[in-house]
């Protein structure tokens, strides 16, 4: 599990590597920060570019992390952001332009899965939720072959099959303008 908390601030874990925007540039900005409003005290990991394209997609990557069938599950805390807000998890990623992607967006009020090809998203569901941005939210991935369970807040949102990809990295990910704290990052690699 990564709490953040023994990461000095404005550091970035070693094993998390930004992604890179189309034009070049790093792919948010991500350090971690010491707060009182972190889940678990007192360190969050946050993305705080707070501006960008409208499909400006910013992830971090985690090295290390190849895996088929996970348990992957992470808190967030909207922070700001008025084009978009929100964030996500990425699993079988083979780059930052190619992954499976949950995210929850407050100003949409919902919570989508995505499978991500060469930088284009492609939604595979949505489901529409209140998500109040006062408060810590959390986004859970189960994978098994195929199979994809999704819960938000301990609510299954999503249970479908998606062949695209087999294998690979998990993440983080914001959009656009949206500033987002994560903490308690938690991976059980099955296989």
């Amino acid at each position: 599990m990564w709490t953040f908390d023994n990461e000095p601030p404005k550091t970035l874990p070693s094993e998390f590597k930004i992604g890179t925007l189309f034009d070049g540039r790093p792919a948010g900005e991500w350090k971690v920060l010491q707060t009182d409003r972190a889940k678990s005290p007192s360190h969050v990991l946050g993305q705080f570019m707070a501006k960008g394209a409208e499909h400006a997609y910013k992830n971090v990557l985690i090295d290390g992390t190849k895996s088929s069938d996970i348990e992957l599950e992470v808190s967030f805390l909207p922070i700001d952001g008025k084009a978009d807000m929100g964030g996500g998890l990425i699993w079988r990623a083979t780059d930052d332009r190619n992954y499976y992607l949950i995210r929850a967006n407050p100003l949409e009020q919902n919570v989508r899965i995505y499978r991500v090809v060469k930088g284009v998203r492609q939604m595979l569901r949505n489901f529409d939720q209140i998500i109040d941005v006062r408060q810590w939210h959390t986004l859970r991935v189960i994978t098994n072959e195929c199979r994809v369970q999704v819960y938000f807040d301990e609510q299954q949102v999503f249970d479908l099959c998606d062949e695209t990809f087999s294998t690979g990295l998990v993440g983080l990910w914001t959009k656009s303008d949206a500033v987002t704290y994560f903490d308690d990052l938690n991976l059980r690699i099955v296989r």
